[in-house]
């Protein structure tokens, strides 16, 4: 069935090969074994019962939690020709009985139903008399007591399964711890071995944490960057919707709210506009996403705490489904987490440790220095191996040196100890700056000794080095009252024992630099295709990703295909969508072609194995890569990419990553400024220890050889081995 499975991917769905693990779990399904997929968002889950549903012969029954998710999907469906349907209380009394009717005479492959119709004993009674070959359960997280979104209905799913004994079943997330996997399995009765897990890595995804100092500002500057693109920002309290809504749309953005205090009318009206690009900014609370697949979300704003670590992986995860890079941005504040535990507190005491657990992981995320797709995939049972994954910000940041912040260390926690340890970190920040608050005035903390002597640095700077001091482990903070309490570390930094390394500034991240797959396209004819796209969808009354995906036209605008025979080698177009669509955006690329006088590019696939397929021009780190080893100068090609030192050293190190080589490895050290005693030293414990992470050797080192210097000594150590 292999060849008809890749076939099908072809000619109905329009894509070259399988992404991860889809041909495997979708061979296990037509060998009618019950499997479990995880797959992160945007991972094709969907394809794992779609491409079986249409080789089995019978019905494919599709559980799915939110009626939107259902249209959105069988819309996509029938446009590529796929008989599919969906019953659910959306229908009017003569749609549903039409569909029913469609489903009764066999002519529906995929029958679309949230769990509690389908539990209905008139629908299992009807759906016996048929042919149903698989069961397919998504969000299937929603079973297990121990994931972010429990569901009642969801447990009783079993009893379907008894129901349809021949029925294969498949139940599919992208939200699963191993706890909660295991309870999947455990209620479906699946067996261990069928169990496909694909990596949780979105590595399109540029996450970024942030201290919150003016959300608004920093918000307002994130959705500039991404003018006409669609985004999300997540708030905590339908209040704080409305007052963002309303900000945002007196600046002019395109933008509407989205809550549970808002009317169904209006909810359903927003979205709608949304996902058909008729407005680019959905402010809401977590009520809003689930059931949106629309690819080209371009960003995700956390305006406030997500409510655990599952929750904000499934929120950014609506972000960049279509494969292209999009930004991920969560603004953080310890205020936030006093909020958080005012509300875990008033739950049942059991309750409250699950909470607990779950808000410590997330604080875990977000305090790390390290890579943050670390901490992020190690709490769904996922172990990273890069330590720079380039799409984070610690990762871009990390390329710059820490610095000796002792002296300032010691300012601050001199200054919590004369407070009584009784305060946060705000209060201690007005006294080292000299404020002449009521508070402070009223406690008297005038006339302390550390009264003024931080004056020479801004309260933001004060807090951005409050939390560095909370990360390393010299202050304890109460998480009710917010208070700051010294630790035996700290009394080490008092006695002048041990030192504190540390950034002065917050880092500006910029990824202006940064490389894109797909920068090469030609902008102005994507944008004609894109106006032909929405004016095909509105006519068509579908979203216009319905139509083509962003990454579809984008492929157009870089291989400006000529005929019906070269679009079929365009990612997305199989030949239902060719025969509908084909020569409407063709006469457009013809017509631009001609007057620009360009010629088509060949898109290397016809002839080609299925597995096989083109890139969109290289990527930056090849390209660095590249000119490195042709000989180039290391100050011309940082000229050239205008990049810094630990920028060019990280480019090469992904490089090697990727099982590269560096001929001209010597010439490597001319960029360190240690000496040689020091760089054999340093070389030794790259033996010892490892390449794969810098902190070990960082720390055997005693701090004193920065991580910039560790960069450049790492690809000389890896180039001479000529291992990654």
């Amino acid at each position: 069935m292999t060849g008809k499975s890749k076939q099908i991917l072809k000619t109905v769905f329009g894509y070259d090969d399988f992404r991860p693990l889809q041909s495997e779990v979708i061979a296990n399904v037509l060998r009618k074994n019950d499997t479990l997929v995880i797959m992160p968002t945007g991972g094709g889950k969907s394809l794992c019962f779609q491409i079986p549903a249409l080789i089995f012969s019978g019905l494919t029954i599709v559980v799915s939690p939110l009626i939107s998710l259902m249209k959105d999907q069988v819309e996509q469906l029938v446009q590529i020709g796929v008989p599919a349907t969906v019953l659910n209380s959306s229908l009017t009394l003569e749609q549903y009985r039409r569909n029913v009717e469609k489903v009764k005479q066999g002519v529906i492959r995929l029958l679309y139903m949230a769990p509690e119709a389908l539990l209905r004993p008139n629908m299992l009674a009807m759906l016996s008399s048929l042919e149903v070959d698989c069961l397919s359960i998504d969000e299937a997280h929603c079973i297990s007591e121990w994931g972010h979104d429990f569901r009642p209905e969801y447990r009783r799913l079993v009893t379907v399964r008894d129901r349809f004994s021949n029925a294969v079943c498949i139940a599919l997330t992208a939200t699963a711890t191993p706890r909660v996997r295991q309870d999947i399995k455990s209620s479906l009765g699946f067996e261990d071995s069928d169990e496909f897990v694909g990596s949780s890595n979105r590595k399109n995804l540029f996450i970024q944490v942030t201290s919150k100092h003016n959300p608004f500002e920093q918000t307002v500057k994130l959705i500039k960057g991404f003018p006409g693109q669609s985004g999300i920002i997540y708030c905590f309290s339908r209040r704080q919707v409305d007052d963002l809504f309303e900000a945002l749309k007196s600046k002019g953005f395109s933008v509407r709210p989205y809550h549970a205090g808002l009317s169904e009318r209006n909810r359903i009206r927003n979205q709608d506009l949304f996902i058909k690009d008729d407005v680019q900014i959905m402010v809401a609370t977590i009520a809003f996403g689930m059931g949106i697949d629309k690819p080209n979300v371009r960003f995700v704003v956390h305006y406030d705490l997500p409510k655990n670590i599952e929750s904000y992986y499934q929120e950014i995860g609506r972000a960049g489904r279509d494969g292209l890079p999009a930004h991920c941005l969560l603004l953080f504040s310890y205020g936030d987490i006093q909020k958080t535990r005012y509300f875990i507190n008033k739950k049942e005491e059991h309750e409250q440790r699950v909470a607990n657990i779950h808000l410590n992981a997330l604080l875990g995320f977000i305090e790390t220095e390290r890579c943050r797709r670390i901490p992020l995939l190690d709490y769904f049972g996922e172990k990273y191996s890069r330590e720079d994954c380039g799409m984070c910000d610690n990762c871009l940041s990390g390329e710059k040196g820490l610095e000796d912040i002792t002296i300032v260390a010691q300012k601050f926690l001199s200054c919590a100890k004369r407070t009584e340890e009784r305060f946060g970190a705000g209060h201690i920040i007005d006294v080292l700056r000299g404020s002449e608050a009521k508070k402070v005035l009223r406690f008297g903390h005038q006339h302390l000794s550390t009264y003024g002597v931080g004056r020479d640095f801004s309260k933001r700077q004060w807090f951005h080095l409050s939390r560095q001091f909370i990360r390393r482990g010299l202050l304890a903070q109460d998480m009710e009252f917010g208070s700051l309490k010294l630790t035996d570390k700290a009394w080490k930094v008092l006695r002048r024992e041990e030192k504190v390394l540390g950034r002065m500034e917050e880092e500006v991240v910029d990824r202006t630099s940064e490389q894109d797959d797909h920068k090469d396209y030609d902008r102005d004819l994507f944008e004609l295709l894109r106006k032909e796209r929405k004016r095909l969808a509105d006519k068509s009354k579908v979203p216009p990703y319905v139509i083509f995906s962003d990454k579809t036209l984008i492929e157009m605008a870089t291989f400006f295909p000529q005929s019906k025979q070269s679009m079929l080698d365009i990612h997305g177009v199989g030949a239902v969508k060719n025969d509908k669509y084909g020569t409407v955006f063709l006469d457009i690329i013809q017509e631009y072609c001609k007057i620009h006088q360009i010629e088509e590019h060949t898109k290397l696939t016809r002839g080609k194995p299925l597995g096989t397929t083109a890139s969109i021009g290289k990527k930056r780190h090849v390209v660095i890569g590249e000119a490195f080893n042709s000989g180039r100068s290391v100050s011309e090609i940082m000229d050239d990419f205008s990049i810094k030192r630990d920028t060019f050293s990280s480019h090469l190190f992904r490089y090697l990553q990727e099982g590269n080589y560096l001929i001209k490895s010597d010439e490597l050290l001319a960029l360190s400024t240690v000496s040689s005693e020091q760089k054999n030293h340093i070389l030794d414990k790259f033996e010892d220890l490892g390449t794969e992470f810098l902190k070990p050797v960082f720390d055997s080192l005693g701090g004193e050889i920065d991580y910039a210097e560790l960069k450049i000594i790492r690809l000389y150590y890896l180039s001479k081995k000529g291992v990654t």
